[in-house]
């Protein structure tokens, strides 16, 4: 496995009094494709920016490999960076941008023009070398940017929202291209990005930043369907919050008593977190269903076990068609503060049941072992 592997040892950032990193700690494997998510100023590139050099910490350190590079400059560092705006030379060609640090290096002609061709075909660029940037689409210019900071053949590379001034459709096609890279080439890419879709479409592993922490590190299916805290279960794609007092803990069934829909049910494994420590009565929690584990039908549905399910009559407030699935906006008779959220997919005319509308009555269910604990404190 080629690259570096990453440690971010209790990084601390202050601009004057504002704390914008807080005791960060991470580890990242070698040749992990890892990624910093989160909202806009929680601190994930300020992180990209301490890793590469461009800042300093207030306290802490970043390893390479066991050694501590933050007393080294930027271009001491193996690590290069892929920025947001590309960052290119408009005077040049792209075969002048992609073998700049090369000839910085001093290298040969020879070994300047194979090493160029060799990035320019794996960023899919070849016959655009005598093109300026200014002759470029967006994604053309990202590609440029990508075969400039990896034809020095860096240990880690840091990308800083790159995709961001793409197109939905073009950026999807530029991820999916990145994913190919980063597995041809197998160096360690950290990877800065406030969409949760890119997040968890290409990365081995996740680290969720929030005001200047981080608050859950794991894989894509860790983050999204055991979140650690409400703000990640909303963060991360949807999440249906439910907010109770635990009545009772039987074999592996959690009961939660809430304030409008009666006492909902939840499953365990007795691995989760240590078993069900953390989880006794009198405990208060919320409840995370993601809206696509929630099935909605027009009539009550017949044959669910009353020990495995949450079942309740609703009233559709609002429906969004997306082509290949709708969104409906629920209401809970009894529950006018409460919005539940589902999707409906169309995958066949034959098997899509009674069409549900606006204003109709329905009913919902999901079951016990698709919803997820979220301790909040004690009672």
């Amino acid at each position: 496995m080629k690259g570096s592997e990453v440690k971010i040892e209790d990084i601390d950032k202050h601009f004057g009094s504002f704390h914008a990193l807080k005791g960060v700690n991470i580890e990242v494997q070698r040749g992990e494709f890892f990624s910093l998510l989160g909202p806009s100023g929680c601190g994930k590139t300020t992180l990209l920016r301490i890793i590469a050099g461009f800042e300093d910490p207030s306290a802490g350190a970043v390893y390479f490999d066991g050694k501590n590079i933050l007393p080294l400059p930027p271009n001491k560092r193996r690590a290069h960076t892929v920025f947001q705006n590309y960052a290119l030379f408009p005077h040049l060609s792209v075969f002048e941008n992609v073998a700049f640090p090369l000839r910085i290096k001093k290298l040969g002609k020879k070994q300047i023009i194979s090493k160029v061709d060799e990035y320019l075909a794996l960023s899919q660029l070849t016959g655009q070398e005598d093109k300026k940037p200014a002759q470029l689409s967006g994604g053309q210019k990202q590609r440029v940017a990508i075969a400039r900071a990896l034809v020095n053949e860096p240990d880690v590379l840091l990308l800083d929202e790159p995709l961001s001034a793409l197109d939905a459709k073009l950026r999807q096609h530029m991820l999916m291209e990145l994913d190919m890279i980063h597995d041809k080439i197998g160096i360690t890419f950290i990877y800065v990005t406030h969409d949760q879709q890119e997040a968890l479409s290409v990365s081995d592993h996740i680290a969720v930043m929030n005001e200047g922490c981080v608050v859950q590190v794991g894989t894509p299916t860790d983050i999204y369907e055991s979140p650690a805290n409400p703000f990640v279960a909303n963060f991360i794609g949807e999440a249906n919050l439910f907010h109770g007092v635990i009545t009772a803990v039987e074999n592996n069934m959690v009961f939660v008593e809430t304030d409008c829909l009666g006492v909902l049910k939840v499953t365990m494994e007795p691995s989760d977190r240590g078993g069900f420590r953390d989880f006794l009565p009198g405990r208060q929690v919320t409840i995370t269903v993601r809206p696509e584990k929630i099935n909605i039908s027009r009539e009550k549905p017949e044959g669910l076990s009353a020990a495995a399910f949450n079942s309740f009559p609703c009233v559709v407030e609002e429906l969004i068609y997306n082509g290949f699935q709708t969104r409906f906006f629920l209401r809970i008779p009894g529950c006018e503060n409460l919005t539940i959220k589902t999707f409906k997919q169309h995958m066949s005319y034959y098997n899509a049941g009674p069409e549900i509308n606006w204003k109709d009555s329905a009913w919902i269910w999901w079951n016990a072992d698709d919803a997820y604990l979220v301790e909040v404190h004690d009672a």
